[in-house]
């Protein structure tokens, strides 16, 4: 019988790019939960699994709880029609945050390219070409809403 990998928190913090501070954060927030012998953590695959959900959870904005309540999920009975409809429930609120934050971000970067115009031409002496950048830059943020 094969004894199952075991990890350390260096060996985790090394393989995710995170501090073993971290870890013992997520494990203080009951995400994880690894064995002990003595004082050092002992990790398996399934905590090795459930840290990568959590990350992934983090790069898409998700909160803490939202993260545990998806954990919790992935440990029970999966594919339940209460879990999916919940984690597409989800998965909709972040959509429609992160649609936002991308319009938000155009937004931004055409007032930044029209700032650029607008010096570009003061420092070509075009004193014409800046005036209009500018008005154009004015009527962009009048319009916003």
């Amino acid at each position: 019988m094969s004894q199952e990998q075991t990890y350390t928190i260096t060996d985790l913090a090394r393989e995710f790019g995170i501090t073993p501070r971290a870890i013992r954060f997520y494990e203080d927030e009951g995400l994880l939960a690894p064995t002990r012998a003595g004082r050092n953590r002992i990790y398996v695959r399934r905590d090795r699994t459930r840290l990568r959900l959590i990350l992934r959870g983090k790069r898409l904005g998700l909160s803490l709880a939202e993260i545990g309540e998806l954990l919790g999920m992935y440990d029970g009975v999966r594919n339940s029609s209460p879990q999916l409809k919940r984690f597409l429930g989800v998965l909709a609120e972040r959509r429609r945050a992160i649609e936002q934050q991308r319009e938000d971000i155009e937004a931004v970067l055409t007032e930044i390219a029209m700032l650029e115009k607008q010096c570009t031409e003061l420092l070509a002496e075009n004193p014409a070409g800046a005036a209009e950048a500018r008005a154009e830059l004015v009527a962009r943020l009048r319009d916003a809403p």
